[in-house]
């Protein structure tokens, strides 16, 4: 069973509504947003703390269980037609899935 993960670089809005589109997708059981185990190194005493770039659009980790190869290319192939609507950038972790 292929397992997707991608990054979703947006609002919480956004990754929501990509979720949503991907528990719609025939086949589609699993749809998780899973936690960021990277450290984020924003000292509250840096130079930079609280500017604008400090607070741009949020990033989300998804986790998809396909239940094969085909449904994992409908995935992805929604997602990056999804993502260019809602003017979000997706990063997928690895093409390893696709068996090709």
């Amino acid at each position: 069973m292929p397992q997707l993960r991608m990054r979703v670089t947006g609002s919480e809005d956004a990754a929501r509504t990509i979720a949503n589109l991907l528990s719609s997708i025939e086949g589609i059981e699993h749809v998780e947003e899973v936690a960021d185990l990277m450290p984020h190194l924003d000292d509250d005493d840096s130079s930079s703390a609280g500017l604008p770039d400090d607070q741009g659009p949020g990033i989300h980790e998804l986790e998809i269980e396909a239940p094969n190869d085909a449904t994992a290319r409908k995935v992805r192939e929604a997602v990056e037609a999804l993502a260019f609507e809602l003017d979000v950038l997706v990063e997928f972790e690895s093409d390893a899935v696709w068996g090709e």
